[in-house]
């Protein structure tokens, strides 16, 4: 999934990030026969009009935002010993993403340490800029994004093992998960992801992902399945409840004879936070959602260029169903402009529904019109 290929390090770094790229570029600075270092980066940037979303209740808002914008450092000391030093915009100050020592002697067995990704389902796997849909994060999320007491932006701070057999990848991660609070025992996270791939390899280092490979990786059908555990993950001080929560994801992509591509991605998710009625309304809860949730998602890719790109309309449906509150639901219609695989594309798109990262829904149903760029090198 690389038209131009810098090294294998500096293309996981961009990985790291939630990433695959089908191009990376970037620059690449040489120290010794057996060392150098790698820097790329990455944005993001939206602009959306939101129906009655206006302070007032009666207008519609009109937001410009920079959504993601990242540098990529990666580097090698000597063979099989490497590193990742990522930034991104967090509340509005640049801040450390990702921060990993990478012993990585054999594609079997791997060892990181460090803030990363904790292994999870494909959508947290791919981050912002490798997913199909520019509103993936519409289904409930593991611990560590949900705001920064269990990790941030899916990362934490822990070990991960992690390597391929063949077409069976596998990632396993203790990490430190909730810290405080309802965790009063100072148990730790446990997180895995194992995959599958029946028709072609995912070229993916490490156990990163991508929900389309715009045709480039041929025919793939991968079956994911991740899963995450806490002892007193939830809650709060004194009411506290375990956390676990399961996902299995697949995503198929077939190249036709006429060169277009047609892609579909699907999602099952179950999590586990029985809290009751007076830890969910303290101030200071840490709640997790307690239900179960999907998403499908079919896509076209179309084969003859239009202008610099390719076309890529997209559709996709999610439901959320807690257990103690209302089910939500959120449908997207959107289409890609496709200039450079993930490193740069123009996307457009309309949502309508109530779903949200959270599982439980918000706010009333609201229709959203967004237009969004991404751009990496």
């Amino acid at each position: 999934m690389r038209t131009k290929h810098v090294s294998k390090l500096a293309t996981a770094t961009l990985l790291a990030l939630g990433l695959v790229p089908t191009t990376y570029a970037g620059a690449k600075l040489d120290i010794t026969e057996d060392s150098y270092i790698s820097l790329g980066a990455g944005m993001r940037t939206t602009a959306a009009i939101t129906e009655d979303g206006a302070p007032s209740g009666d207008s519609n808002s009109t937001d410009f935002n920079v959504d993601n914008i990242r540098l990529y450092l990666s580097g090698q000391l000597m063979p099989a010993v490497k590193f990742t030093f990522n930034t991104e915009k967090i509340d509005g100050d640049i801040d450390v993403l990702d921060a990993i020592v990478q012993y990585e002697p054999m594609a079997e067995f791997n060892i990181w340490a460090g803030r990363m990704l904790t292994p999870a389902d494909r959508i947290e796997m791919n981050g912002p800029f490798y997913a199909l849909t520019w509103n993936q994060y519409t289904v409930p999320l593991y611990p560590s994004d949900q705001g920064g007491e269990a990790g941030r932006i899916g990362r934490d701070d822990g070990i991960t093992v992690w390597g391929t057999l063949d077409k069976f990848q596998y990632a396993v991660g203790i990490f430190d998960g909730l810290e405080g609070g309802a965790n009063q025992d100072d148990s730790v996270l446990f997180a895995t992801r194992v995959a599958y791939n029946f028709w072609n390899m995912e070229g993916n280092p490490a156990y990163y992902t991508s929900s389309t490979y715009y045709g480039a990786a041929g025919d793939v059908l991968t079956v994911g399945l991740s899963a995450q555990f806490q002892e007193d993950g939830a809650g709060i001080a004194g009411d506290a409840e375990d956390f676990s929560g399961y996902a299995v994801d697949l995503l198929m992509e077939k190249v036709l004879e006429g060169g277009g591509v047609v892609t579909l991605e699907g999602e099952y998710k179950d999590f586990e936070a029985d809290l009751s009625d007076a830890a969910r309304a303290a101030p200071d809860c840490f709640c997790l959602f307690d239900g179960d949730s999907y998403f499908a998602t079919a896509a076209y890719l179309f084969a003859e260029p239009v202008g610099i790109g390719k076309v890529q309309p997209y559709v996709r449906y999610t439901s959320n169903n807690p257990n103690d509150g209302d089910d939500s639901d959120l449908t997207e219609v959107g289409v890609n402009y496709v200039i450079k695989g993930h490193n740069l594309r123009l996307n457009a798109n309309f949502t309508t529904g109530d779903a949200n990262a959270s599982g439980y829904a918000a706010a009333d149903d609201v229709d959203t019109f967004t237009l969004g760029v991404q751009f990496q090198i």
